[in-house]
């Protein structure tokens, strides 16, 4: 249907509930199924006294939930009704099915705003860093690998972490053990239980017998950080004897040559927000 002049505005309008006159009171609280309202101004009300519609910002002003006559009423005034116009701007509550997607701001649905278990197990996000340089590295203690640390900050206190690394490890000497563990910060993740002096260590590799061999080993650990803070993960490793070890490259005859066999890796490092 066509309009002339302004189209009417949908509004919230609120007919207030029932006020009982207080002898020589000018002021009284506008509630709505016993909750208080607060209108957007003057003239955002219209209030009828004993059957006399009154004047807005003249007979009565509104401050907050409160409406003040200009005088005070007596036993036996009647106030009629309150009516609250709603402001143009508010469309009040929408009706059922008329919210569509592209009603909703990017970004505007969050974790916490989603049924419960409707996002549960749902990747919210990956962070990841690969090193495709060499490292080299003499420690009978746990080191860590430059290269291989990554920032995540979790959305959600009740979200997991899911780490996963790939490395490639090499040493010169036979028969010896190279390890490597998750960090959080400086508290080690996924490692194996307290046991003496050993090394509590995520993964394993080892050269049993002469010779050059890389070996690529791969780990994972489903962490808990509990926390929306940003955290920081990384990788250190460890020889159980203290030898050389080799990160991305050969052993040590694998200096500055060009020799094709020779070989240079990569390592990553993964982390995986798993939402709750």
């Amino acid at each position: 249907m066509s309009y002339i002049g302004r189209e009417p505005q949908i509004g919230n309008f609120q007919m207030c509930d029932a006020i009982s006159v207080v002898n020589n009171q000018a002021a009284y609280t506008m509630q709505v199924g016993g909750v208080a309202v607060i209108p957007g101004g003057d003239f955002n009300v219209i209030a009828s006294v004993n059957g006399v519609v009154q004047k807005a910002g003249t007979s009565f002003t509104i401050s907050s939930s409160t409406i003040t006559f200009s005088q005070n009423l007596v036993t036996g005034d009647v106030i009629d009704f309150i009516l609250i116009l709603g402001s143009v701007l508010d469309l009040g509550v929408p009706s059922d099915g008329t919210v569509t997607t592209g009603k909703i701001a990017d970004n505007a649905v969050t974790t916490a705003k989603l049924a419960s278990g409707l996002a549960l197990g749902k990747i919210g996000q990956v962070v990841s860093t690969t090193k495709t340089d060499t490292a080299t590295i003499s420690s009978s203690g746990f080191a860590d690998v430059s290269g291989l640390t990554l920032n995540i900050t979790p959305s959600a206190t009740s979200s997991k972490v899911l780490i996963k690394c790939n490395i490639t490890l090499n040493h010169n000497d036979q028969n010896h053990t190279v390890v490597f563990r998750f960090l959080r910060g400086s508290t080690a993740v996924g490692v194996g239980a307290s046991a003496g002096n050993r090394l509590q260590a995520s993964a394993a590799t080892a050269t049993v017998g002469g010779g050059d061999h890389p070996q690529t080993v791969y780990a994972e650990f489903l962490d808990s950080p509990s926390s929306s803070s940003q955290v920081v993960y990384k990788i250190q490793i460890a020889n159980q004897d203290g030898a050389e070890v080799m990160v991305n490259r050969n052993n040590n005859a694998d200096t500055d040559n060009a020799n094709a066999n020779f070989s240079r890796y990569a390592s990553t490092i993964t982390a995986m927000e798993v939402l709750a």
